[in-house]
């Protein structure tokens, strides 16, 4: 899949779909970052969510346990969204295939073909460079704005 083309709404559809847990690498307990507003929006959709900020004293963010790496994650990890540099993403991808994750989602900004690689050959599905929430609620967006996706 060439990840610098659109997505196809089906396509993004069928991963929130599937998504009942996502782990989020990167997870900031500070109010003013956007991963922290993502992540408070996912939980308030229902969305199982399991922050994963490597700083020991980071233990939780909005009363949900923070985990300081994806292997220490204690159940079912369908996304793995990553809130990291592009460069990190590679090993990332490879800890999200070792714990069974299915879709690996980089951030706005975050791109790396070797990842979308490594995870689309182990079966995982892979979004890059887009925003869940924003995905998430764009299907709201079409009716009330009158605007192609």
């Amino acid at each position: 899949m060439n990840h610098k083309e659109e997505y196809s709404a089906e396509y993004i559809a069928s991963i929130l779909k599937d998504t009942k847990s996502i782990a989020m690498v990167g997870a900031s307990p500070d109010p003013t970052k956007f991963s922290y507003g993502v992540l408070r929006v996912l939980h308030e959709q229902g969305f199982k969510m399991y922050p994963v900020n490597p700083k020991p004293e980071v233990e939780e963010i909005r009363g949900i346990r923070v985990y300081n790496s994806l292997a220490e994650i204690d159940g079912p990890v369908d996304m793995v969204e990553v809130f990291r540099r592009s460069e990190a993403l590679l090993g990332i991808t490879q800890e999200a295939i070792d714990i069974g994750a299915k879709i690996l989602w980089a951030q706005i900004g975050v791109v790396d073909d070797a990842a979308a690689k490594l995870a689309e050959d182990a079966g995982m599905r892979v979004v890059m460079d887009r925003c869940v929430k924003i995905e998430l609620f764009r299907p709201f967006w079409k009716p009330r704005l009158n605007q192609t996706i």
